[in-house]
């Protein structure tokens, strides 16, 4: 399973209604974290778990979502956290 694939399952439990996610790492080639073998990514993500949420409260969810992968698999993530009424 790729590390996109895995992000987007390990995201299930927030049920998106879209969640769009983009692989940038070709555009950080020679970055440390690159060498260092984690992606970097922008993830675009509708849901209503994020209701009534502030923006940093929306980021922990996806990263608590994501648990290790933070550590290991992803080095940068880019996150637009939206409801489906802000989408």
């Amino acid at each position: 399973m790729s590390v996109m694939d895995k992000i987007r399952e390990r995201l299930t439990p927030l049920a998106p209604q879209q969640l769009e996610l983009i692989d940038d790492s070709h555009l950080h080639a020679g970055h440390a974290g690159a060498r260092s073998g984690g992606g970097h990514y922008r993830l675009i993500i509708v849901s209503a778990a994020f209701s009534g949420k502030n923006t940093v409260t929306r980021h922990r969810l996806v990263y608590e979502a994501l648990g290790d992968m933070m550590r290991n698999d992803i080095h940068a993530l880019a996150i637009q956290a939206r409801t489906p009424e802000e989408h």
